[in-house]
């Protein structure tokens, strides 16, 4: 390697971790008085390798990536301690490759019952841990977002049990013993990340979901002490929502996780 490309690559690595330096503080600040501290998930999408061996060598270790193949390559070159979330759109014909990577810590958007039985399935036996994984809600309602929909707190009874949502959430748990369900994941509307200030809509309908399925759950598995979920220890189902716009107001609204990209790693290049 050159000198001029060595000396780019020191630039470039000095100006991550600065980044990265800038969001671990703004994260501790954000979630300060909550009883446990976050998960912080360096989004590294269409990033170079470099890039995230720079932010494991500060001690970052959960990074996440939306598209499978490219996970699975950088999983391959990277340390093998790196815990990997899956955030993009899980199709089943991919469930097979993603469940292979042996460090994948999580997937975060979990939407059917068929990618769960393959992910199952697909899962290395020797894996000491199940796999996690958190169901995607659709909180804005918009077409253009994957998920499952939501749960109202006026929901009881048939309106609870039989939802998409509290359906998946019982395959997971009864069906799945290499996974665990862990909680629920959002993207939320663009237009309410605009508002930082303001209370996010879709923050409220997350955790107002979690909560009816956190009860639902209790009342029809909480004696049975074979099935778990959530939390080792709690059941606390956790939550991820919050990006770089908004992951401040995630983390004071009671997020567990939020996936931060462009904050660490500056403006995203399109393929």
């Amino acid at each position: 390697m050159s000198t001029e490309a060595n000396e780019q690559l020191a630039v470039r690595k000095a100006e991550i971790l600065e980044s990265l330096a800038e969001i671990r503080s703004r994260v501790t600040v954000a979630s300060s008085g909550s009883s446990a501290s976050p998960t912080l998930v360096a989004v590294s999408k269409y990033k170079p390798a470099s890039d995230i061996q720079a932010c494991f060598d500060a001690g970052q270790l959960d990074f996440g990536e939306n598209y499978v193949q490219e996970l699975a390559d950088k999983a391959k070159a990277l340390p093998a301690d790196i815990r990997w979330h899956f955030i993009g759109t899980l199709q089943s014909n991919k469930a097979k490759i993603v469940a292979a990577i042996p460090n994948l810590y999580s997937i975060q958007t979990l939407a059917s019952a068929k990618t769960a039985t393959i992910l199952n399935n697909s899962c290395p036996a020797d894996r000491t841990v199940p796999l996690g994984v958190l169901i995607q809600i659709n909180t804005s309602g918009e077409d253009s977002k994957s998920g499952l929909g939501m749960l109202d707190s006026s929901f009881s009874g048939p309106d609870v049990t039989d939802s998409e949502v509290m359906k998946l959430a019982r395959h997971i748990i009864t069906a799945c013993p290499r996974l665990r369900f862990q909680g629920l994941m959002t993207i939320g509307a663009l237009e309410q990340s605009l508002h930082a200030g303001d209370e996010n809509a879709d923050f409220d309908r997350l955790k107002t979901t979690r909560d009816v399925l956190a009860k639902a759950l209790s009342e029809e598995f909480g004696a049975d002490e074979s099935r778990t979920w959530g939390e080792e220890g709690t059941r606390r189902l956790l939550l991820s929502m919050g990006m770089s716009s908004d992951f401040e107001a995630a983390l004071k609204a009671g997020s567990n996780i939020v996936r931060v990209g462009t904050g660490i790693f500056g403006a995203r290049v399109k393929k």
